[in-house]
């Protein structure tokens, strides 16, 4: 059997496309349903405490206000931890909406005002009068560091064993370095601001539109919370505007919304304002210790590196962060460790490529700092010191063409043309220029997932998964993929996600939705084309009769003799022969057992110039080059689009992202997009895309790898790295902004 539709490694322009730029896409603020209230959240100012008294009664005369619920009057909640847990929590215990009166981070919701225009709403909600009993609070991971402790459990890997003996090896070392790097919180800052609108049906149950990055993941939490089944509440998210982690977990306005729902009988939506966007889950700060030791040629001998994350006082979110140093690099004297410090502040939350930009950042400075004592290029430095194996898991690669990424992505950038020696670069309007590199590596996981395909009489094919689109393009290349496989006109294929009664998918994050729903919608379309195939068989005269599966080919919308393409019959055709309207699969794909024998990875070499006013201090990213190996690439066009705001991202990491924490106060200060700086149109640079053919067919039966994460874990060490070539001066601290660079 085969195909000959070639839908797959073809750029495709998305196929949601217009109804995105028409308007028609509707987001989760934006379905409406007869007699909608709003409610609005009231939210804690201060960081750590009780709530001495509240008095709604202001809010409560005004005509038009439903109701303002609070930890006195809110309906009975569940006593287990386990019933807030979702399918991203970390160990702890889960933050409890109104629970009682204990105040545990700055801008926790304390009430919410419920009324029948959003503007009354909004205008109550400053009418409820908080008095606080305040307790002091620690806002300061340098403070808190030296409480920091190893978790008991962490959420995902804990960092690798130990391996050689890093202390005789470090002091037998010919070069050394000792340096410790930091960076600050970061938050998400989607476009689309956090919203669920709970539409109450006339027979009891809920249809709730959220905003997600699992619609299967709110259901179920609202599920446990409120006492209802599948049938009670049913979850749809069509569209995403952005998320990049902020939607792995339930946030607190589908708490809300959902109980306002229940208890009024009404539908309501609640909307979270972008100063209350700050009020749950960021990247966190984060201290990294590193200390690398080589030989005289370069060879690394010695490698520690250690992190100390932010915590929430009631949650361990832990990331994986120094485990990429004893992958990425070959050491057999190595140590690792990671540590968690409580703050008083809301539990840290995944967001793009968690843990990877923040480890990569630091172990690609600290490499490069390594190259320069020992006066070596950057790139020979991981050239000299690439590892064929991964020694965290003592298991080979399933593929690695990290090599090609740093000849390919050399060649283009012109890194052989590079001056060596920091300050030695200059343009005509005599700024100082930099060229800085960095390796990239994020894991390639499948996840377990299902998927549905109805073909019907006409020839189209809707295919389903309870999966999202976060802006990356799912709904184009499931729809690629099916029709790929099935021989039919793109046109034809459907694809459905983003509804609780579809077929069951994981989370999209981490980089595994292709590779985990994609596999599953390859794997439902060849049980289709079986079942198809058989019907044909049995029809009079058909010439497929004495050929097995293997024998035919499907494409154009036909079944196709593949030795004889004159002995062909359509798809409508065999259906309607066989008095058939519909043909239907379901399948459940699972990860293969043979990948657990390899180191599942994509990769990267990022290459950036950057140009420095030596007289101001401000920094220019003026070029990058990103050489991607991620397996087979299904759609350049998404895939090259993923890329490049991989980059951008990198660069605001780089340059820009920074949620300023007033520590007097235990709040972020900038929590609008006036001051907390993201890259625009003007920051972008000329950025060069280069993807490697890889062959992998271990990672899924797509070899395909994810791209959302691997195009932005290299970035910002390769500014920083360029921003030293520059200058001189090396700055451990992001954002490099000006005043750290004069």
């Amino acid at each position: 059997m085969s195909t000959s539709t070639h839908y797959l490694g073809k750029a495709t322009s998305r196929v949601d496309g217009r109804a995105k730029v028409t308007g028609q896409a509707k987001y989760a603020a934006e379905f409406n349903a007869p007699g909608l209230t709003y409610g609005f959240v009231v939210s804690s100012t201060i960081a750590k405490g009780k709530i001495k008294t509240i008095d709604t009664s202001k809010a409560l005369a005004l005509p038009g206000v439903l109701q303002v619920f609070t930890h006195k009057n809110r309906p009975p909640q569940p006593w287990f931890d386990r019933s807030f847990q979702d399918e991203d929590s970390p160990p702890g215990s889960p933050f409890r909406p109104l629970f009682d009166h204990h105040v545990h981070f700055s801008q926790q919701p304390v009430a919410l005002v419920v009324a029948e225009t959003f503007e009354l709403a909004r205008y109550a909600a400053t009418l409820v009068e908080v008095t606080y009993e305040t307790e002091d609070h620690v806002t300061d991971l340098g403070v808190q560091r030296a409480k920091a402790y190893v978790p008991k459990q962490y959420k995902n890997d804990p960092p690798p064993d130990a391996r050689g003996d890093f202390e005789k090896a470090f002091q037998e070392a010919d070069k050394r370095i000792e340096v410790e790097y930091t960076h600050t919180s970061e938050h998400h800052n989607p476009m689309e601001m956090h919203a669920s609108t709970v539409v109450w049906e006339e027979d009891g149950t809920l249809t709730i539109y959220d905003k997600t990055q699992g619609v299967a993941n709110s259901q179920s939490y609202v599920k446990q919370i409120f006492g209802l089944s599948k049938k009670e509440a049913r979850v749809i998210s069509p569209f995403v505007g952005g998320g990049f982690g902020s939607g792995l977990r339930p946030q607190y306005q589908l708490f809300m919304a959902t109980m306002a729902a229940l208890e009024l009988k009404r539908s309501v939506r609640v909307t979270l304002t972008r100063q209350q966007m700050f009020s749950f889950g960021h990247r966190p700060a984060t201290i990294q210790p590193i200390a690398l030791g080589a030989d005289a040629g370069g060879t690394l001998k010695a490698l520690s590196h250690k992190a100390i994350g932010e915590t929430s006082r009631f949650e361990d979110y832990a990331e994986i962060v120094v485990n990429w140093s004893g992958m990425i690099y070959p050491c057999e004297n190595a140590q690792f460790g990671y540590q968690l410090a409580q703050v008083d502040a809301y539990t840290p939350l995944d967001m793009r490529a968690p843990g990877g930009v923040t480890g990569m950042f630091a172990i690609e400075c600290a490499m490069d700092e390594l190259a320069y004592e020992l006066n070596l290029d950057p790139l020979e430095l991981r050239l000299k010191n690439y590892a064929e194996k991964d020694l965290n898991e003592d298991l080979p690669f399933s593929s690695k063409e990290l090599r090609a990424c740093y000849e390919q992505g050399a060649e283009k950038f012109r890194w052989a043309h590079r001056q060596a020696a920091p300050r030695s670069m200059h343009d005509r309007q005599h700024n100082l220029v930099g060229w800085g590199m960095a390796t990239g590596s994020w894991d390639s996981a499948q996840q377990p997932a299902s998927a549905k395909a109805v073909l019907s009489l006409d020839g189209k094919l809707t295919v389903s998964s309870a999966t999202s689109d976060i802006g990356t393009g799912t709904y184009t290349v499931m729809s690629q993929i099916a029709a790929d496989r099935m021989g039919l006109p793109l046109e034809n294929v459907t694809f459905k996600l983003g509804d609780s009664s579809l077929p069951h998918a994981p989370l999209q994050g981490g980089s595994w939705t292709v590779s985990s729903v994609g596999s599953a919608v390859q794997l439902v379309c060849d049980g289709l084309r079986k079942k198809l195939f058989k019907q044909a068989q049995k029809l009079e005269n058909s010439p497929f009769a004495d050929a097995s599966f293997e024998d035919v080919t499907f494409a154009e919308g036909q079944v196709r003799l593949t030795q004889d393409a004159s002995q062909a019959l359509s798809i409508t055709e065999i259906m309607r022969q066989s008095g058939i309207n519909s043909l239907e699969e379901e399948v459940d794909a699972k990860p293969d057992s043979k990948q657990k024998k390899y180191s599942i990875y994509a990769h990267s070499a990022v290459f950036a110039e950057v140009k420095v006013d030596e007289d101001l201090g401000t920094i220019k990213v003026t070029r990058v080059v990103s050489a991607i190996a991620g397996g087979r690439i299904l759609n350049p066009k998404t895939a090259r689009n993923q890329i490049l705001g991989a980059v951008m991202w990198g660069i605001g990491m780089a340059l820009e992202e920074e949620s300023v924490m007033d520590h007097t106060y235990g709040r972020f200060m900038n929590h609008n997009l006036a001051e907390y700086h993201i890259p625009v149109n003007a920051d972008t640079p000329e950025i060069e895309v280069i993807f490697v053919e890889e062959h992998d067919d271990i990672v899924n039966p797509l070899g395909a790898k994810g791209l959302g994460e691997i195009g932005i874990v290299g970035v910002a060490a390769a500014i920083a790295n360029a921003i030293f070539h520059a200058t001189g001066k090396r700055v451990r601290d992001l954002p490099i902004t000006l005043d750290k660079v004069l």
